[in-house]
């Protein structure tokens, strides 16, 4: 007799079509925060389920490299923000003419709006000098982090919460505001919160900064530059 699909699925690891659609609407529904932030505080158990996603990334030798700080204070934020400030406004001026106007319309960061940041680190010197699968690849334990932010990301968008990457700052001078050791490097200063709406789409697209690519465009059959639909 025949076993039920429902225990065929779970004795392969099966994933519903509920499940799957899930998993496909976090990815496709994920956004780069920066607004719209609500004050409302992040539970204890759902900051802790978003973070234990973040632990569960692979990486390479099972090193997990990632620390996560999390910041709550205003203290903190208000000097974090400082540091933004000052770098943003030094890539300001990399841009002229139409592109400099749309840039300082921007809204790139909810560093002091959010509830509160995480910055997530990689120690590349956790696990030893010789680190299983890194002796080629030496970046690998930095992949390993952006893997775990990622997790983190997707994590909260199921539970609701929006995440903006600040990609604008001193990371040297953000190591000194948080107290982090000199061979620990930071990877992302994320904000975190609870929003009052997720954008159809991504903030940048939207304002006409960058276009998504098509997918057609970045894949190769074989080797680089040829493309799937190829003769020959």
């Amino acid at each position: 007799m025949a076993a039920p699909k429902s225990a065929l699925a779970r004795r392969n690891g099966d994933f519903s079509e509920e499940e799957r659609a899930a998993v496909y609407r976090a990815i496709f529904e994920r956004r780069d925060v920066r607004e719209h932030f609500l004050p409302d505080p992040i539970p204890d158990e759902v900051l802790e389920r978003i973070l234990r996603a973040a632990h569960h990334a692979g990486s390479v030798g099972f090193m997990q490299p990632w620390n996560f700080i999390v910041v709550r204070e205003a203290a903190t934020k208000g000097a974090v923000k400082d540091l933004f400030r000052k770098a943003n406004d030094e890539a300001a001026t990399r841009y002229t003419g139409e592109r400099a106007t749309l840039y300082r319309r921007l809204k790139l960061e909810g560093i002091e709006e959010a509830p509160l940041s995480l910055c997530v680190t990689c120690n590349r010197q956790r696990g030893g000098r010789q680190v299983l699968g890194r002796s080629t690849v030496r970046d690998t334990d930095l992949y390993s982090t952006c893997c775990a932010i990622q997790n983190l990301w997707l994590a909260a968008r199921a539970e609701g919460v929006g995440v903006g990457w600040v990609s604008i700052l001193d990371h040297e001078a953000l190591k000194q505001v948080l107290g982090i050791p000199r061979p620990v490097k930071v990877v992302a200063y994320l904000c975190l919160g609870y929003v009052s709406e997720f954008a159809p789409h991504p903030d940048l697209e939207r304002a006409g900064w960058r276009a998504r690519l098509p997918l057609e465009e970045l894949v190769y059959k074989e080797q680089w530059g040829r493309r799937h639909d190829d003769e020959g």
